[in-house]
Formats: structure tokens, sequence, C-alpha cells
């Protein structure tokens, strides 16, 4: 996400569930309805790298979901091998700490937006 700054000092990552794809740069409105939380392998240390989940508000796939909660725990569980096998193609290792709700997710993001990582 543009003009946010995560804990791994990269912009804050955020995985939209769509109907449709759309071409690399495009933005998308939607809803946050959780985070994956993560932590990965950095030059000699472990930093933080929690992936925010956001549904597209134009979509009818998952228009109904609010919360990472509603999502069936089988897709969770793929979306977080997804980011521990997309990390391995970039040399480094993932491992998902967790799944919260909306209301870190928001947290995580406004946090982002002030270019804070902890706090």
């Amino acid at each position: 996400m543009p003009s946010t700054r995560a804990e791994d000092g990269d912009p804050i990552d955020v995985l939209v569930l769509m109907d449709a794809p759309v071409p690399a740069g495009c933005v998308v409105e939607c809803r946050l309805i959780g985070v994956i939380e993560g932590a990965q392998t950095e030059q000699g240390g472990q930093v933080r790298n929690d992936r925010l989940l956001a549904v597209a508000r134009e979509n009818h796939t998952h228009s109904d979901l609010t919360d990472i909660a509603d999502l069936n725990q089988s897709l969770v569980k793929e979306i977080g091998e997804f980011f521990v096998n997309y990390q391995k193609v970039q040399g480094k290792d993932f491992s998902v700490l967790g799944a919260r709700g909306p209301k870190q997710a928001y947290r995580l993001l406004k946090r982002a937006r002030a270019g804070r990582t902890r706090g």
C-alpha cells in the first residue's frame, strides 16, 4: 500500500480477495477483514512482516465477509502457506504467527500510514 511503512521498512502488504484480476498498480477500494501475522528472516534476525487481508468493495464472491473469522479456516491456512512459499522463493524464511481480525488490521494500517513500526 503506497504511502505506508511497515515494520520491515517496506510499504505494508495487502492481499485483496476479489472476483477478477486487475493490472499491477491499480487502486482498488477495499475493506480490511484481518491480518495474517508473520515474521521473516532479515539479515541476521527476525522482523515482523504482517500481511493485511482485504476484500474488494466491488465483489460478488466475498461481499458478505467482514472478518477473517468469516473465511473457511482451510483458506486462511492456504493464504498463510502462500506467504511462506512466496518468501522462500525470495530466499527468506517466513513463519505464520497467527490470524487476527479487522481491528488489529486497522491498527497496523494506522501505524504504517504514520510511518511508525511499533506502538
